[in-house]
Parts: structure tokens; C-alpha cells; sequence
């Protein structure tokens, strides 16, 4: 079928593309994408993760599958702790280990938006991602950056040195067996690889949610709802950029800045995240259905089972905060999967990565697509703005005269050089007004887009 998929690796969003030229459609090919994704993205996503899928039928109220994290019935233990060296971007403590695991949905949201929705047959769906379990994985310059400072998690037991302990080549034979147990068991297979957690799997649901609603630039805009907190910005966040050009001598710098400003309003320790731990897959195909899917590990906890690591999401604890849970409540998230609809068509499917970051990315986007015309491509380029503690990050490639703007208007500014993967990773597709289709990943994160005509 035809279609457009962008991802957060070239390997993912090939798999995409590859369902949609096979005759899948959307859903088929977010499925084919993310199962590549365990393997390409390993320490972003993979059986052991969770996430939020949104899925839009023709002639159905688009919707979103919760299939994030719960707590888990047993005693959570000590944790351990290790430090993490981001260069410029300075250290982080990241809490990880056994203790540190949630219970997954992510495998389980698949299953059911593929029973729903699928086409192609379940098995079928693992191709792309064997076939690159097989071969092994060159990794690119972005994949590269996160290996190196990802050490001390990655690579904290023997299995984790063999699989990435060599930062040009990721060593992916050993997740073959788990794929082919997901292939052939789906979601029943992630017990038989985290045993501890068997109960709370069986115990586990997928929500089905109604999206949150905005309107923009005569579109309409659909995103993600608790408990995910970024969907909520992306609302608010165009809602104050409507406002603020109906001003006179607004200008794009400072209505830019006013959404990402919300940011520093959010509240809560999850303004000083991590740079690592989500990756995203935007799908259109054809027949006008559209599907996106966010995806995280957390920042990953180190524990291997049947070749991937399993998530620390017990321990970002500058995302779910310190307060006691109940055994099977949902954690929070920042992801926000977002479809604009334009006279009840698609126009613009996306996400990112990035923690907090993540929303203004979103919002960034829309407004240059949506709003100021841009290619998908040319908006997902363009330099970025984020308020952390009240000092504007403004990323390198904004004419000179956009700092001193701000300067001016009142807010401290911190330049940066050029693009930084600090800014998020926002895989986007677009049907143009002429009817075609675009792709694009964020070159911040080594992201590709794929048309398939």
C-alpha cells in the first residue's frame, strides 16, 4: 500500500515501509517498525517497554491505546545507582537495576491495535526485525553518542558488554530467540521473559483513551491524555500560540517561546530529565489511516533477558516521582503521539523524543508545518527554543538577531552552537495539500523518513 513512515532510526522506518509495499496498512506497518525497533534502538525500546499508540480509522474517532507502565505487586528493593556523563549537558544520577522495572505494555498495545486494525498476519510482522537480528547492526553517529555514554548501564553485565560493547556494531544474534517466542506466542511470550513479573502481566490492560482536542490554524489537533503530561502541553501550548499572534507585532521567536515557556510551568522534577530513553514512529498509508506510536525503556536498567534490556521506569524518578503507588497503577509519562486533522483528513502525524523537551518539539513542529507552511522535512530541521529554570535554550541556526530579541523582551538566554539532540527527535509524516505524502526523522537523533508510492 501506499504510504509514508518516519522513525527514529533508518532500520525502523524501513520495516515500516517494507509492511505498507507488502499490502499492510498503518497499523501493520507501526508493528513491523517497532519489533525493528527492539533490535535497532535496543537501548530506547523494546519488549520490555511501554508506550502510547494512537490509531486513526477513516470515518472513526481517532484514539489512543495506553499501553504504558504500571507498578508491580512485588516489594520494590534498593536500587542502584550510576552516574552519567552528557558532556556539556553535565551529569545525571540514573537509578537502575532489578528493582528498577515496571511492569510492560508495550507488546500488548501492538497486539491489540494489530487485532483490531492488522492486516498482515502477526507472524509476518517480524521479518524485517529477524532478518536484522540475524545480521547485526552498524550503528551511526547519534547511536554512536549514546553507546559511548551509556556505559555504565548498558554495559553493566557480561551480556550487555556482548551485545554493545563494540560502539560500531551492535552484536543482535542474541535477540533472535526472543523475537521468534514474540512471533509465535505475542504478548504471552513477555512472561516467559521476565518470569518475576508474571502475575502483574496477566493482571495488566490495555486503556483505551479518548484523545485531548485543540484547534489550530483553522486544524484540528488530537494528542495524548493522562496520564501522559505532554499531551496536555501540546493542547495549552497551541491554544497560547493562537492567542499570542492574534496580538499585534507578535513575532515567531517569542509566540514560539511562549508555548515552549510552558514547560518551566509543568512543575515537578521532570524539567531536568534525561536526554535518553524514547523513540517514536509516525505512519499514513493510503487509505488515509494514520497511527503513531511513542516508546520508551526509561533510561534502560542494565537487566538483560533473551538479549534486551528491560526498562528502569520504577527508577526515573525525575518523571514518576518519589510518592508511593499502588501495585497496578499507570505511571506518568511525558510522550504525546499527535495527529493534526485538516477538514477531517489527516495533514500531520508525529511525536519525539526527548523527556520534557518532547512537548516543545511537538508544538515546534506543528507551528512551522500547520502554520508558517514549511515541509515536514524543513520544520523537524529548524532550530528550536526550551525554557529550563527560566533561561531560554536557544539552539544554534536562529538568526543573531533572535537572541537579542529575547534578550530584549526580558528572558535570559543561553546560545548554543549547532543542533543538539537536546532539543528532542521528532519523527513526523505530512499529506501535503496537493495529496502527497512526506516522511521525515529528526537529524538531531539520527532519524529517516520513508515514502513508499
Amino acid at each position: 500500500m501506499r504510504g509514508a513512515v518516519a522513525a527514529g532510526n533508518r532500520h525502523t522506518a524501513e520495516a515500516g515501509a517494507w509492511a505498507l509495499a507488502s499490502g499492510g496498512n498503518a497499523v501493520d506497518a507501526v508493528a513491523a517498525s517497532a519489533f525493528a525497533a527492539f533490535v535497532a534502538e535496543g537501548p530506547l525500546t523494546g519488549p520490555a517497554g511501554g508506550g502510547f499508540l494512537l490509531l486513526r480509522d477513516p470515518g472513526r474517532e481517532p484514539t489512543v491505546l495506553d499501553c504504558f507502565f504500571a507498578v508491580p505487586s512485588r516489594t520494590q528493593g534498593p536500587m542502584d545507582e550510576v552516574v552519567i556523563d552528557f558532556g556539556d549537558a553535565s551529569t545525571q544520577v540514573f537509578h537502575v537495576g532489578d528493582s528498577s522495572v515496571a511492569v510492560p505494555g508495550l507488546v500488548a498495545g501492538i497486539a491489540e491495535a494489530h487485532e483490531q486494525h492488522g492486516r498482515l498476519a502477526w507472524a509476518t510482522l517480524f521479518e524485517p526485525a529477524l532478518e536484522l537480528a540475524r545480521a547485526g547492526v552498524e550503528t551511526n553517529d547519534a547511536q554512536r553518542f549514546l553507546l559511548e555514554i551509556l556505559v555504565p548501564i548498558l554495559e553493566r553485565t557480561p551480556e550487555g558488554h556482548r551485545i554493545y560493547g563494540s560502539h560500531t556494531r551492535v552484536e543482535t544474534s542474541s535477540m533472535v530467540p526472543g523475537l521468534e517466542l514474540l512471533r509465535d506466542e505475542g504478548p504471552d511470550a513477555v512472561a516467559q521473559l521476565l518470569p518475576d513479573l508474571a502475575d502483574d502481566l496477566a493482571a495488566y490492560r490495555v486503556v483505551e483513551r479518548p484523545l485531548l482536542e485543540a484547534s489550530f490554524a483553522g486544524t484540528r489537533v488530537l494528542t495524548c491524555p493522562p496520564p501522559s503530561r505532554g499531551g496536555g502541553v501540546v493542547a495549552r501550548g497551541l491554544a497560547a500560540i493562537e492567542e499570542l499572534q492574534g496580538r499585534p507585532r507578535s513575532q515567531e521567536p517569542l509566540a514560539v517561546l511562549l508555548v515552549v515557556g510552558l514547560l518551566a510551568g509543568y512543575g515537578g522534577p521532570a524539567r531536568h530529565a534525561a536526554l535518553t530513553g524514547t523513540t517514536h514512529v509516525s505512519v499514513i498509508d493510503g487509505a488515509g489511516a494514520a497511527a503513531a506510536l511513542s516508546s520508551t525503556l526509561g533510561s534502560g536498567s542494565g537487566v538483560f533477558a533473551g538479549g534486551f534490556q528491560l526498562n528502569n521506569m520504577l527508577g526515573e524518578l525525575d518523571v514518576v516521582g518519589t510518592e508511593p503507588r499502588a501495585p497496578g497503577e499507570r505511571l506518568p509519562s511525558m510522550m504525546a503521539p499527535t495527529l493534526v486533522l485538516d477538514g477531517g483528513e489527516p495533514r500531520l502525524v508525529l511525536g519525539s523524543a526527548g523527556s520534557v523537551r518532547l512537548s516543545g518539539a511537538i508544538l515546534q513542529t506543528v507551528y512551522h508545518v500547520v502554520a508558517a507552511g514549511l515541509s515536514v522535512s524543513d520544520a523537524i530541521d529548524h532550530p528550536r527554543l526550551h525554557d529550563e529554570d527560566g533561561i531560554v535554550q536557544v539552539e544554534g541556526g536562529w538568526p543573531e538577531e533572535t537572541g537579542q530579541q529575547l534578550s530584549d523582551a526580558g528572558y535570559p538566554v543561553n546560545p548554543w552552537a549547532g543542533r543538539n539532540l537536546y532539543f528532542g527527535g521528532v519523527s513526523a509524516v505530512e499529506r501535503r495539500m496537493d495529496g502527497t505524502l512526506a516522511a521525515a526523522g529528526d537529524p538531531r537523533r539520527g532519524g529517516h523518513g520513508v515514502v513508499v508510492p
